[in-house]
């Protein structure tokens, strides 16, 4: 079933002091260009992360977020007090030595280093599993987004493929009556400007012949088919966006060639909307898993 690479996802955890938001989305890539936004604290799986979501999501441009709300008062810097402490003793020292006064003593000391230290709290493995449980949820909903995004684009194609399809159907019937044209047109071309007793009729039979070889589009039409039918079974595979975007190209080149080869204005036309069909064909297939 065809999927797309569009999709997004959400999902929450509640802990005892702190809830845990989750937001995944995606859009086309050629690869899997992963994003990922989280608190220091998360860092250490990393790794593990980007992993779990090239598994499961394959291929496109995915931004993942975990934001952490605390449900408790926290400070952000703590003071390293027996540093703090050992610090002001020497001030005292200093100033004892100097006669002079300890004058904002406690503003100067939280300026000496390491006195404030912002700690980073590292996430334990229970809650990482609970979160990674978490991750997996918000990954489950961009699947079933793209689940749905998915149908919507197998529609769009079947619709556009049974349009070259009927457009391939329209030029069998015009083909069919273009080789009389143009036999027809040559020799009368011909009546007028030499005179048809003047010519040498075998000469001009094999003549002929080697023309309508050269204007011959039997075989891309088979080929056409062929690929229109290899296209339709391709979208029953899983992750055939890029097999898909081949397939395409393949579709281009007979329809180009029929409507160069065809030499026949009725032909020419239609062969323009098959290309103008092809190329939103090609245009859903980049946003195809």
């Amino acid at each position: 079933m065809i999927r797309s690479m569009t999709g997004f996802g959400k999902a929450t955890l509640e802990l005892d002091e702190k809830t845990i938001h989750v937001e995944i989305r995606s859009l086309n890539s050629k690869g899997a260009d992963i994003s990922l936004r989280m608190s220091s604290g998360l860092r250490n799986y990393e790794l593990e992360l980007r992993n779990e979501i090239s598994k499961q999501l394959e291929r496109g441009k995915i931004d993942l977020s975990i934001y952490v709300e605390s449900k408790k008062a926290e400070t952000p810097a703590e003071v390293n007090i027996p540093l703090a402490k050992a610090y002001y003793e020497q001030l005292k020292t200093l100033a004892a030595e100097l006669n002079e006064p300890v004058t904002d003593g406690i503003a100067q000391i939280l300026k000496m280093p390491d006195v404030l230290k912002s700690e980073r709290k590292e996430t334990d493995e229970n809650e990482w599993k609970k979160i990674k449980q978490c991750v997996n949820e918000a990954i489950k909903q961009l699947h079933a987004f793209r689940d749905k995004e998915g149908q919507s684009l197998q529609d769009d194609l079947n619709e556009r493929l049974d349009k070259i399809e009927a457009g391939l159907e329209t030029v069998k019937k015009l083909d069919s009556a273009r080789v009389n044209t143009i036999r027809d047109r040559i020799k009368n071309n011909l009546s007028e400007t030499v005179g048809l007793d003047k010519i040498d009729h075998n000469r001009f039979e094999q003549e002929l012949i080697y023309y309508i070889e050269k204007l011959d589009i039997n075989e891309e039409k088979v080929r056409l088919k062929t690929h229109l039918d290899y296209f339709r079974e391709t979208c029953k595979e899983n992750s055939p966006g890029r097999k898909l975007n081949f397939i395409g190209q393949e579709i281009g080149r007979e329809i180009n060639t029929i409507g160069s080869k065809a030499n026949d204005a009725g032909i020419q036309k239609i062969v323009v909307g098959m290309k103008d069909e092809l190329e939103k064909i090609k245009e859903q297939a980049n946003n195809i898993l």
